[in-house]
């Protein structure tokens, strides 16, 4: 079955070359210039994959993110024409799935897109492979790891987090005071086939230190190493 793509986009020749793209991996594109029409579609149902733009003339791919990750998993990859660290951090804050900056290769996103399916298509398992090095498992208050319902609590306040910033925090809490690289973080949370960076990992984990500020202003739990990765402190 043809894989469904709505592109949210106001530039025709951006939109064109994005539509292209696709269609030539075997996916079927809907593409809208407008906020408010893509929000009609979308509410009509049947995609599985949604690319938005950011800045549109009625409004943000920002709101539509929010609202398609409030109504499940279906994945969101966000596009930038700024390519500002502010966007795409409230963009993964917000639940997108990926985020790629103006100008970018076609090529690029095509394979990003067919990585966002194919996990979306797999079926669930736990967010650690058999040999991971997230396996071990020591005291870890004053956090609390709930593997079942994919939450974690700091001193008893519940972090809202997005999948991909569950698993990593799961995944340093497993292997506390150890230094854990990117690449195993990156697997980890993304899985062997991701086509996303480390640079997705430093970014993922900015605002995930974010959201554990609020709750203890004071303490920076997580610890970077530089040129070898992250470690937790508990």
């Amino acid at each position: 079955m043809v894989a469904q793509v709505l592109l949210l986009e106001d530039d025709p020749a951006i939109a064109r070359t994005v539509a292209y793209a696709l269609e030539r991996e075997g996916l079927q594109v809907t593409h809208s210039l407008l906020l408010h029409d893509a929000r009609k579609l979308w509410s009509a149902g049947g995609f599985d994959l949604l690319v938005l733009d950011v800045g549109l003339p009625d409004g943000s791919g920002l709101d539509l993110c929010r609202e398609v990750r409030a109504a499940g998993h279906t994945p969101v990859l966000m596009l930038s024409a700024h390519g500002e660290e502010l966007d795409r951090v409230l963009g993964l804050e917000l639940g997108a799935d990926d985020y790629l900056a103006k100008p970018f290769s076609p090529r690029e996103l095509a394979a990003r897109a067919r990585a966002l399916l194919r996990r979306a298509a797999a079926p669930p398992t736990s967010p650690f492979s058999p040999f991971s090095p997230c396996q071990s498992t020591p005291r870890s208050a004053p956090f609390h790891d709930d593997p079942q319902g994919q939450r974690v609590q700091l001193h008893g306040h519940a972090l809202a987090l997005t999948r991909r910033e569950y698993r990593l925090l799961s995944c340093l809490l497993a292997g506390a005071g150890r230094i854990h690289s990117r690449a195993a973080l990156l697997t980890a949370a993304w899985g062997d086939d991701s086509e996303s960076t480390d640079r997705t990992v430093d970014t993922h984990i900015k605002t995930l230190r974010a959201k554990l500020r609020e709750v203890e202003p004071a303490t920076d739990y997580i610890v970077t190493h530089r040129g070898m990765g992250y470690s937790i402190e508990v």
